[in-house]
């Protein structure tokens, strides 16, 4: 139970359901166990007036306490329904209570997980996939829900009756009450061990759960790729060897339930037999009447339901702790980024890296070693090195995506860990090297950065993405709702809508993380153009691999194994005749080649 402590929180803030709910709990079984004593009194006016009855056999007055002996019935009859319908009504504002407790619950925690989520860094995201992401956030979710309201009420409730019960019990005779509860002890044990399968099991289901929901969620993603390579019988046989581990697992519960429910059953029946032989013999005695071991029997009866719930609630219970474990793994993480709490008011776009390094932690690839240089406000720098270089880490840093092992970074001269990180990201216009769209309309994938657009300004950001001319060739043009991760465009165009997400916010610093690879030369010079114009006086960051799209950068910086080599102008660079004027002279001969082939 230690690791459903976390909902106390939760128990707190909803007090004032909780608390009706338990008074309505303890007022609907009060008017359930009341109809027993009733019942018991019935049943003796029954066994009384039968005997009465049948004395004046032949006598007018037989009709007389006939009448009376069924007008007496049907007044014990009335109260009983009576009785039943007001519990039936406190039941029902049990679960108004307590059950719709549940449900904010739910949606508090589901709120505070996703929030959390979203603080947690690029490498949390790395570490583990978006299936068990998913399935943590929602089905373990779901199931701390069946903790909070279901398993809670029908846990008061059992209380409640027990204590009511058996309060009742002894009150009528002792000796009958403890052979009638002799089982119980039986049921203690039987349910202590019992809970140790239920709980090893349903975190088994749990993991295997998460495993599937993951592998369905990739194989949906890459589906492109599994038709292109025709692996559509393999996924579907290694899905049916996932889905066999998950029956398997879901199944063993299901016998250590199938051998649960019924112990419970037959415990209960052997109470139902006590009570009848005991009470026999206590009636032939003169200690109790038969009405008595009637009320009895609908103790036991009334009993049943809970002692049978009682193993479905601790599934539950078990299955919430699980689960809320699971929850509690991620939800205790701390985001690798911290905020600072300077806000640059005015930004001017000077960055400085100083001797930085940096090793992902999730692999232990060192990507950076003593990085320096200075980019000024307003000028238009270039990144270019082969794949593996350490380009992309050197656009996730400016972004602070990660921190750096050593080194300093700094913005305008002031360290970038001391900035306030929200208003730090959102003066940066970054298009990263994986375009991601968002199913949903062009227009709102373009305007994505902005609370409020006009649009015209989304028109404005994708002619200077030259994008705009595809947009309006479909039918309903900036409207068109894109596919799970913009699959209705080309990769181009895909491209092109995420540099118009870009440049809508008018940035103070642009990142172009190799984002013109799928772009033909054309408009990619279009795109550099609108570029210059658009970020004349702001600070420009293009990373790429064509030296024809960077050439007329202010400044050029060569990376090699995570480290800067050369760095300078275009001029500058094949003047020392060094890896970037071997990198030129080969695109170079790649392009002559091409032209030639095409010719």
């Amino acid at each position: 139970m230690k690791h459903l402590r976390f909902l106390n929180k939760y128990f707190y803030k909803y007090k004032w359901w909780i608390i009706p709910g338990i008074f309505f709990v303890i007022i609907s079984n009060i008017f359930g166990v009341v109809p027993a004593q009733v019942i018991g009194h019935a049943f003796n006016l029954i066994t009384e007036n039968i005997q009465i009855y049948h004395l004046f056999a032949g006598f007018e007055r037989q009709s007389i306490i006939y009448s009376l002996f069924s007008y007496s019935l049907f007044y014990f009859g009335a109260i009983v329904l009576v009785l039943y319908l007001i519990r039936g009504l406190f039941l029902f504002f049990m679960r108004q209570t307590i059950i719709l407790m549940s449900r904010h619950i739910e949606f508090d925690m589901k709120n505070a997980i996703y929030a959390h989520y979203q603080k947690l860094s690029l490498g949390f995201y790395r570490r583990n996939n978006t299936g068990d992401l998913m399935n943590r956030a929602t089905e373990d979710v779901n199931r701390v829900r069946m903790y909070v309201g279901p398993a809670i009420m029908y846990t008061i409730n059992t209380a409640v009756l027990f204590l009511l019960i058996i309060s009742s019990m002894y009150s009528v005779n002792a000796t009958l009450a403890t052979f009638c509860l002799l089982p119980l002890p039986v049921l203690v044990v039987t349910i202590y061990f019992v809970n140790t399968l239920i709980n090893k099991k349903s975190e088994e289901i749990q993991q295997q759960l998460s495993r599937l929901s993951s592998f369905v969620q990739e194989r949906f993603s890459g589906i492109r790729v599994i038709k292109s390579y025709v692996r559509e019988d393999h996924t579907k046989k290694v899905f049916a060897g996932e889905s066999e581990a998950y029956k398997k697992n879901s199944m063993g519960l299901v016998k250590v339930q199938a051998f649960f429910y019924p112990t419970m059953l037959l415990l209960v029946g052997l109470s139902t037999i006590l009570t009848v032989y005991i009470g026999g013999k206590q009636v032939i005695s003169g200690s109790i009447t038969a009405g008595n071991i009637a009320e009895f029997i609908v103790y036991v009866n009334q009993l049943t339901f809970p002692v049978t719930m009682l193993g479905w609630v601790t599934t539950l219970i078990q299955r919430a702790a699980a689960s809320q474990k699971r929850i509690n793994e991620f939800l205790e993480l701390k985001p690798d980024i911290v905020s600072g709490t300077m806000e640059l008011k005015s930004f001017e776009g000077n960055i400085r890296f100083d001797q930085v390094s940096f090793t992902y932690p999730d692999t232990g690839i060192t990507a950076l070693k003593n990085v320096s240089f200075e980019i000024k406000k307003g000028q238009f720098a270039a990144i270019i090195g082969r794949t593996g270089s350490g380009k992309s880490t050197l656009a996730n840093l400016m972004m602070r995506m990660y921190d750096v092992d050593s080194g300093n970074i700094t913005i305008d001269r002031h360290p970038i860990k001391n900035l306030q990180l929200g208003p730090y990201r959102n003066q940066i216009g970054f298009v990263p090297q994986e375009v991601f769209l968002f199913s949903d309309t062009i227009k709102n994938n373009i305007a994505f950065g902005l609370d409020q657009v006009e649009q015209q300004e989304v028109e404005m950001a994708a002619r200077n993405a030259a994008v705009y001319q595809n947009i309006i060739n479909f039918d309903l043009k900036f409207e068109t709702m894109l596919g799970e991760r913009g699959i209705t465009l080309s990769g181009g165009q895909k491209q092109r809508v995420s540099i118009a997400r870009a440049l809508i916010k008018e940035p103070g610093i642009l990142i172009f993380d190799d984002c013109l690879s799928a772009v033909d030369t054309k408009t990619e010079e279009e795109i550099l153009g609108n570029l210059g114009r658009i970020m004349k006086g702001k600070t420009s960051i293009l990373i790429a691999h064509r030296i024809s799209t960077i050439k007329n950068a202010d400044v050029i910086i060569v990376l090699e194994d995570g480290q800067i080599i050369e760095q300078g102008t275009h001029q500058e660079l094949l003047e020392l005749n060094g890896s970037y004027k071997e990198m030129y002279q080969n695109q170079l001969l790649e392009e002559e080649s091409t032209t030639a082939t095409e010719l």
